[in-house]
């Protein structure tokens, strides 16, 4: 209670009492209004796995809300620096936030950045970072900014893109990415293109599950096949393409195509069955084609070597 010495005025004390009092309860309601405001923060930002963060530059002192400690698996409230903190980064994301941090400091500015971390309980997740530089007296003090677990999406994004650019069945390139790959061919090139022979009578005969057990076996045995520098995708139902980048020339190019079909004609053997197949080979060199030219050469390629007996390959004629 307010009291005052040698008398006063009553009513003036009392009206003050009243003031204090009513201020009291305005300062308690919003101190309960910001505290729900906070939790209405926190389990907002928890379900969007959205946390804040600052980092001072004179020390490097972080502070984190509690979505950020969960995001690196760590115990909310528990110290952090930014040395630690750094370590959970993979090297190339790493590198890539140095790099940024450092230019937006530079240019009082801020970044984004999508970075791999693997957290202090060895998860390896994504977060999108981003950041902006404060500055006082137009010296920079401060970083501050969000950091958002972006997991799921990554993940979604990178299985769309590998449902456009691969093949299912088998995990090559599929045809639109062999064309973009065949569009970018140096002029010392060459295209070969395989197709199996025998193919269609072990589908009709076992089955295509028994044919998709073929495709993922040839797959497996291009890739071993041409495992140091050629290019391969699955270009049709049992049609195979490779894009050799070097001139290795016609003597290299023959042995290459030896391989593939010596490759080829190994038996499949899956669950006491065994699949014969065979391979044949057209080959064309990029000299003067176009990525349209030297697939329509490769592809008569093909089926003159296919009409020599299969089981072979052809050159086609140089381009004019």
């Amino acid at each position: 209670m307010i009291t005052i010495e040698n008398g006063g005025d009553a009513t003036l004390i009392a009206a003050l009492q009243t003031r204090i009092e009513a201020q009291a309860l305005i300062i308690s309601q919003q101190e309960l209004s910001l505290a729900h405001s906070r939790k209405i923060f926190e389990r907002a930002s928890a379900a969007a796995r959205i946390g804040v963060w600052e980092c001072r530059l004179a020390d490097e002192a972080l502070t984190w809300t509690d979505t950020v400690y969960r995001i690196f698996d760590l115990p909310v409230g528990s110290p952090v620096d930014r040395k630690t903190t750094l370590e959970c980064y993979s090297p190339g994301s790493r590198a890539q936030l140095e790099e940024v941090r450092t230019r937006a400091i530079a240019e009082r500015s801020g970044f984004s950045l999508d970075a791999e971390i693997v957290t202090a309980m060895g998860n390896r997740r994504w977060i999108r970072l981003t950041a902006t530089v404060e500055c006082e007296d137009d010296a920079p003090v401060r970083i501050f900014g969000m950091k958002q677990d972006i997991t799921e999406e990554k993940l979604l994004s990178d299985r769309t893109r590998y449902l456009a650019e691969f093949d299912t069945l088998t995990g090559l390139p599929n045809r639109s990415v062999f064309q973009a790959r065949l569009a970018d061919m140096g002029r010392e090139g060459a295209l070969v293109l395989i197709d199996l022979d025998g193919f269609k009578q072990v589908n009709d005969t076992y089955g295509h599950t028994a044919g998709d057990i073929c495709l993922v076996e040839v797959g497996r045995r291009l890739r071993e096949t041409c495992r140091h520098t050629e290019f391969v995708a699955r270009v049709g139902g049992d049609e195979f393409g490779i894009v050799v980048d070097a001139a290795i020339g016609t003597e290299g190019l023959c042995a290459l195509a030896e391989r593939i079909i010596g490759a080829m004609g190994r038996p499949i053997v899956s669950e006491e069955r065994t699949f014969a197949i065979g391979a044949s080979v057209g080959i064309a060199t990029m000299s003067l084609s176009t990525p349209e030219n030297i697939f329509a050469r490769a592809d008569t390629a093909l089926y003159a070597a296919k009409a020599a007996g299969r089981g072979t390959f052809r050159l086609a004629a140089p381009a004019e």
